[in-house]
Protein backbone atom coordinates (compact mmCIF):
# COMPACT_ATOMS: atom_id res chain seq x y z
CA UNK A 1 0.00 0.00 0.00
CA UNK A 2 1.45 3.27 -0.93
CA UNK A 3 2.03 5.75 0.75
CA UNK A 4 0.28 9.28 0.57
CA UNK A 5 3.16 11.73 -0.84
CA UNK A 6 4.37 15.00 1.04
CA UNK A 7 5.62 17.44 -0.93
CA UNK A 8 8.80 18.83 1.03
CA UNK A 9 9.07 22.45 2.00
CA UNK A 10 6.04 25.30 1.87
CA UNK A 11 4.71 22.99 -0.78
CA UNK A 12 1.12 21.86 -0.33
CA UNK A 13 0.19 18.16 0.69
CA UNK A 14 -1.30 16.26 -2.74
CA UNK A 15 -3.90 13.35 -2.24
CA UNK A 16 -2.15 11.03 -3.53
CA UNK A 17 -3.94 10.87 -6.88
CA UNK A 18 -1.82 11.04 -10.40
CA UNK A 19 -3.16 11.45 -13.37
CA UNK A 20 -0.13 11.20 -16.46
CA UNK A 21 1.83 12.52 -13.97
CA UNK A 22 -0.15 15.44 -13.12
CA UNK A 23 -0.75 15.16 -8.84
CA UNK A 24 -4.30 16.67 -7.43
CA UNK A 25 -3.26 18.71 -4.31
CA UNK A 26 -5.10 18.34 -0.96
CA UNK A 27 -6.30 22.22 -0.29
CA UNK A 28 -9.08 22.52 2.02
CA UNK A 29 -11.48 24.83 2.15
CA UNK A 30 -11.33 27.96 3.85
CA UNK A 31 -12.90 27.86 7.61
CA UNK A 32 -14.86 30.81 6.29
CA UNK A 33 -16.29 29.52 3.27
CA UNK A 34 -17.38 25.92 5.57
CA UNK A 35 -19.18 27.95 7.86
CA UNK A 36 -21.10 29.87 5.43
CA UNK A 37 -22.50 26.58 4.15
CA UNK A 38 -22.99 25.64 7.56
CA UNK A 39 -25.42 28.20 8.04
CA UNK A 40 -26.93 27.91 4.43
CA UNK A 41 -28.17 24.26 5.45
CA UNK A 42 -29.24 25.92 9.03
CA UNK A 43 -30.96 28.35 7.15
CA UNK A 44 -32.65 26.54 4.51
CA UNK A 45 -34.01 23.73 6.99
CA UNK A 46 -35.76 27.52 9.27
CA UNK A 47 -37.28 28.68 5.81
CA UNK A 48 -38.69 25.04 5.45
CA UNK A 49 -40.22 25.20 8.47
CA UNK A 50 -41.16 29.26 8.29
CA UNK A 51 -42.83 28.80 4.65
CA UNK A 52 -44.34 26.51 2.01
CA UNK A 53 -41.76 24.68 0.90
CA UNK A 54 -41.74 20.83 -0.02
CA UNK A 55 -44.67 19.40 -2.44
CA UNK A 56 -46.50 16.56 -1.42
CA UNK A 57 -49.43 14.48 -3.00
CA UNK A 58 -52.08 17.24 -2.26
CA UNK A 59 -50.29 20.36 -1.88
CA UNK A 60 -47.17 22.27 -0.71
CA UNK A 61 -46.30 22.58 3.43
CA UNK A 62 -48.06 25.37 4.41
CA UNK A 63 -45.18 26.73 6.74
CA UNK A 64 -45.74 27.89 10.18
CA UNK A 65 -45.68 31.62 9.15
CA UNK A 66 -48.74 30.90 7.37
CA UNK A 67 -47.33 32.83 4.41
CA UNK A 68 -49.08 32.50 0.92
CA UNK A 69 -48.19 34.06 -2.94
CA UNK A 70 -51.77 33.23 -3.44
CA UNK A 71 -53.30 35.38 -1.19
CA UNK A 72 -51.45 38.31 -1.87
CA UNK A 73 -52.26 37.68 -5.09
CA UNK A 74 -56.07 37.88 -4.34
CA UNK A 75 -55.63 40.49 -1.84
CA UNK A 76 -54.25 42.89 -4.32
CA UNK A 77 -56.97 41.51 -6.69
CA UNK A 78 -59.94 42.34 -4.54
CA UNK A 79 -57.83 45.40 -3.95
CA UNK A 80 -58.42 46.64 -6.86
CA UNK A 81 -62.04 45.42 -7.29
CA UNK A 82 -63.09 47.40 -4.36
CA UNK A 83 -61.67 50.27 -6.07
CA UNK A 84 -63.03 49.65 -9.51
CA UNK A 85 -66.66 49.13 -8.23
CA UNK A 86 -68.31 52.25 -8.40
CA UNK A 87 -66.81 53.12 -12.27
CA UNK A 88 -67.82 48.90 -12.84
CA UNK A 89 -71.52 49.70 -11.09
CA UNK A 90 -72.29 52.98 -13.41
CA UNK A 91 -70.97 50.76 -16.53
CA UNK A 92 -73.45 47.92 -15.59
CA UNK A 93 -75.83 50.55 -14.78
CA UNK A 94 -75.78 52.48 -17.90
CA UNK A 95 -77.58 52.08 -21.96
CA UNK A 96 -74.88 50.09 -23.97
CA UNK A 97 -75.70 53.07 -26.90
CA UNK A 98 -74.94 55.71 -24.11
CA UNK A 99 -71.33 54.47 -22.86
CA UNK A 100 -70.02 56.37 -26.09
CA UNK A 101 -71.47 60.03 -24.93
CA UNK A 102 -70.12 59.22 -21.23
CA UNK A 103 -66.37 60.62 -21.79
CA UNK A 104 -65.70 58.88 -18.74
CA UNK A 105 -66.71 55.85 -18.78
CA UNK A 106 -65.94 55.56 -22.16
CA UNK A 107 -62.65 55.68 -21.58
CA UNK A 108 -63.34 53.04 -19.02
CA UNK A 109 -64.97 51.02 -20.98
CA UNK A 110 -62.14 50.84 -23.75
CA UNK A 111 -59.33 50.44 -21.50
CA UNK A 112 -60.74 47.65 -19.55
CA UNK A 113 -62.33 45.55 -23.00
CA UNK A 114 -58.93 46.47 -23.83
CA UNK A 115 -57.24 44.18 -21.48
CA UNK A 116 -60.43 41.69 -21.63
CA UNK A 117 -60.11 41.14 -25.45
CA UNK A 118 -56.30 40.76 -25.22
CA UNK A 119 -56.84 38.04 -22.61
CA UNK A 120 -59.77 35.90 -23.37
CA UNK A 121 -59.86 37.48 -27.25
CA UNK A 122 -57.24 37.64 -29.03
CA UNK A 123 -56.44 33.60 -29.03
CA UNK A 124 -58.83 33.28 -31.61
CA UNK A 125 -59.80 36.73 -32.90
CA UNK A 126 -55.84 37.81 -33.24
CA UNK A 127 -54.15 40.87 -30.99
CA UNK A 128 -55.17 43.23 -33.45
CA UNK A 129 -58.60 42.05 -34.05
CA UNK A 130 -57.84 41.06 -37.51
CA UNK A 131 -59.42 37.53 -37.67
CA UNK A 132 -57.63 34.34 -39.00
CA UNK A 133 -59.79 31.61 -41.62
CA UNK A 134 -62.59 30.14 -39.85
CA UNK A 135 -62.40 33.17 -36.99
CA UNK A 136 -64.44 36.68 -37.73
CA UNK A 137 -62.56 39.69 -38.72
CA UNK A 138 -63.73 42.45 -36.18
CA UNK A 139 -62.57 45.42 -38.17
CA UNK A 140 -64.63 45.32 -40.84
CA UNK A 141 -68.13 46.32 -41.37
CA UNK A 142 -69.11 42.48 -42.10
CA UNK A 143 -71.28 41.03 -39.06
CA UNK A 144 -73.02 37.54 -39.22
CA UNK A 145 -75.30 38.70 -36.52
CA UNK A 146 -74.95 42.43 -36.31
CA UNK A 147 -72.62 44.80 -35.31
CA UNK A 148 -73.84 47.10 -33.25
CA UNK A 149 -72.86 47.49 -29.90
CA UNK A 150 -76.10 45.53 -28.45
CA UNK A 151 -75.75 42.84 -31.01
CA UNK A 152 -72.05 42.58 -30.43
CA UNK A 153 -72.97 42.55 -26.24
CA UNK A 154 -75.16 39.20 -26.97
CA UNK A 155 -73.07 37.92 -29.38
CA UNK A 156 -70.61 38.04 -26.42
CA UNK A 157 -73.03 36.74 -23.59
CA UNK A 158 -74.92 33.49 -24.95
CA UNK A 159 -71.63 32.89 -27.61
CA UNK A 160 -72.55 30.94 -31.27
CA UNK A 161 -74.19 27.49 -31.28
CA UNK A 162 -73.66 26.64 -27.53
CA UNK A 163 -76.42 25.58 -25.01
CA UNK A 164 -78.07 28.60 -23.50
CA UNK A 165 -80.58 28.72 -21.01
CA UNK A 166 -84.26 28.58 -21.22
CA UNK A 167 -84.37 32.12 -21.18
CA UNK A 168 -82.36 32.46 -24.52
CA UNK A 169 -82.41 29.01 -26.06
CA UNK A 170 -83.15 30.93 -29.83
CA UNK A 171 -80.00 32.65 -29.77
CA UNK A 172 -76.90 31.91 -31.93
CA UNK A 173 -77.92 28.74 -32.58
CA UNK A 174 -78.27 28.79 -36.25
CA UNK A 175 -75.55 26.49 -38.42
CA UNK A 176 -75.03 25.73 -42.12
CA UNK A 177 -76.64 22.39 -43.49
CA UNK A 178 -74.07 19.88 -45.27
CA UNK A 179 -75.65 19.73 -48.25
CA UNK A 180 -73.24 16.49 -49.45
CA UNK A 181 -75.30 14.21 -48.95
CA UNK A 182 -78.50 16.20 -49.88
CA UNK A 183 -77.09 17.53 -53.94
CA UNK A 184 -75.81 15.64 -56.76
CA UNK A 185 -71.94 16.55 -57.61
CA UNK A 186 -73.23 18.44 -60.37
CA UNK A 187 -75.65 20.61 -58.30
CA UNK A 188 -72.91 21.55 -56.26
CA UNK A 189 -70.16 22.14 -58.87
CA UNK A 190 -73.07 24.85 -60.74
CA UNK A 191 -73.86 26.17 -57.28
CA UNK A 192 -70.17 26.69 -56.44
CA UNK A 193 -69.95 29.25 -59.07
CA UNK A 194 -73.05 30.83 -59.07
CA UNK A 195 -71.92 32.10 -55.29
CA UNK A 196 -68.64 33.10 -56.72
CA UNK A 197 -70.16 35.08 -59.15
CA UNK A 198 -71.67 36.81 -56.79
CA UNK A 199 -68.55 38.65 -55.75
CA UNK A 200 -66.49 38.29 -58.47
CA UNK A 201 -65.82 35.26 -61.23
CA UNK A 202 -67.31 32.26 -61.66
CA UNK A 203 -64.62 29.48 -62.14
CA UNK A 204 -67.19 28.18 -65.09
CA UNK A 205 -69.50 31.09 -66.22
CA UNK A 206 -71.64 28.41 -68.40
CA UNK A 207 -72.90 26.94 -65.35
CA UNK A 208 -74.09 29.86 -62.87
CA UNK A 209 -77.65 30.30 -64.63
CA UNK A 210 -77.79 26.65 -63.80
CA UNK A 211 -76.63 27.44 -60.17
CA UNK A 212 -79.19 30.13 -59.73
CA UNK A 213 -81.91 27.35 -59.34
CA UNK A 214 -79.82 25.34 -57.24
CA UNK A 215 -79.07 28.36 -54.86
CA UNK A 216 -82.91 29.49 -54.94
CA UNK A 217 -84.32 25.92 -54.23
CA UNK A 218 -81.67 25.16 -51.74
CA UNK A 219 -79.73 28.63 -50.24
CA UNK A 220 -82.00 31.72 -50.64
CA UNK A 221 -83.75 30.55 -47.34
CA UNK A 222 -81.02 31.64 -45.43
CA UNK A 223 -78.59 33.89 -47.43
CA UNK A 224 -81.77 35.07 -48.78
CA UNK A 225 -82.74 35.39 -52.98
CA UNK A 226 -79.85 38.01 -53.62
CA UNK A 227 -77.24 36.30 -51.17
CA UNK A 228 -77.13 39.35 -49.04
CA UNK A 229 -77.77 37.04 -46.02
CA UNK A 230 -79.64 37.15 -42.57
CA UNK A 231 -78.44 38.31 -39.32
CA UNK A 232 -81.20 36.96 -37.75
CA UNK A 233 -79.99 33.60 -38.38
CA UNK A 234 -76.12 34.29 -38.88
CA UNK A 235 -76.13 33.56 -42.40
CA UNK A 236 -73.54 35.09 -44.16
CA UNK A 237 -73.21 38.30 -47.36
CA UNK A 238 -71.87 36.68 -50.19
CA UNK A 239 -72.06 39.63 -52.68
CA UNK A 240 -69.13 41.25 -50.43
CA UNK A 241 -65.78 39.18 -51.36
CA UNK A 242 -65.43 38.81 -47.84
CA UNK A 243 -65.01 35.43 -46.73
CA UNK A 244 -64.70 33.11 -43.18
CA UNK A 245 -63.08 30.21 -44.49
CA UNK A 246 -61.96 31.38 -47.75
CA UNK A 247 -63.77 32.27 -51.58
CA UNK A 248 -62.23 29.88 -53.94
CA UNK A 249 -63.60 27.24 -55.68
CA UNK A 250 -62.02 24.12 -53.19
CA UNK A 251 -63.13 26.15 -50.32
CA UNK A 252 -66.91 26.49 -51.10
CA UNK A 253 -67.12 23.59 -52.09
CA UNK A 254 -66.18 21.95 -49.16
CA UNK A 255 -68.16 24.48 -47.30
CA UNK A 256 -71.47 23.79 -49.28
CA UNK A 257 -70.84 19.34 -49.22
CA UNK A 258 -69.66 19.39 -45.29
CA UNK A 259 -71.35 22.81 -43.65
CA UNK A 260 -70.11 24.98 -41.67
CA UNK A 261 -70.76 24.87 -37.82
CA UNK A 262 -67.96 27.40 -36.35
CA UNK A 263 -68.39 27.93 -32.36
CA UNK A 264 -68.01 30.93 -30.09
CA UNK A 265 -67.99 30.88 -26.15
CA UNK A 266 -70.50 32.07 -24.26
CA UNK A 267 -68.84 34.51 -22.19
CA UNK A 268 -71.65 35.17 -19.58
CA UNK A 269 -69.91 32.43 -17.16
CA UNK A 270 -66.46 33.80 -17.23
CA UNK A 271 -66.80 37.51 -17.43
CA UNK A 272 -68.84 39.80 -14.95
CA UNK A 273 -71.22 41.77 -16.70
CA UNK A 274 -68.97 45.17 -16.59
CA UNK A 275 -66.42 43.81 -18.44
CA UNK A 276 -68.59 42.08 -21.21
CA UNK A 277 -70.08 45.87 -21.74
CA UNK A 278 -66.32 46.75 -21.47
CA UNK A 279 -65.01 44.35 -24.23
CA UNK A 280 -68.08 45.32 -26.39
CA UNK A 281 -67.48 49.06 -26.34
CA UNK A 282 -64.02 47.90 -27.58
CA UNK A 283 -64.37 45.89 -30.61
CA UNK A 284 -67.53 48.16 -31.52
CA UNK A 285 -64.76 50.83 -31.43
CA UNK A 286 -62.33 49.03 -33.37
CA UNK A 287 -63.69 50.75 -36.60
CA UNK A 288 -66.40 48.11 -37.96
CA UNK A 289 -68.98 48.54 -35.40
CA UNK A 290 -72.01 49.94 -36.65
Amino acid sequence: MSKKPVQKGNQVETTGHSWDGIEEYNNPLPKWWVWIFYACIVWGIGYSIAYPAWPGIKGATAGVLGFSTRANVQADIDAAAAKLAPINAKLEAAELTEIANDAELSAYAVSAGSAVFKTWCAQCHGSGAAGAKGYPNLLDNDWLWGGDIESIHTTITVGIRQQADADNDYLRQSEMTAFGDLLEAEQIDAVVNYVMSLSGDAQDASKVAEGAVVFEENCASCHMEDGTGDRSQGAPNLTDAIWLYGGDYATISETVVGGRKGAMPAWNERLSEAQIRAVATYVHGLGGGE
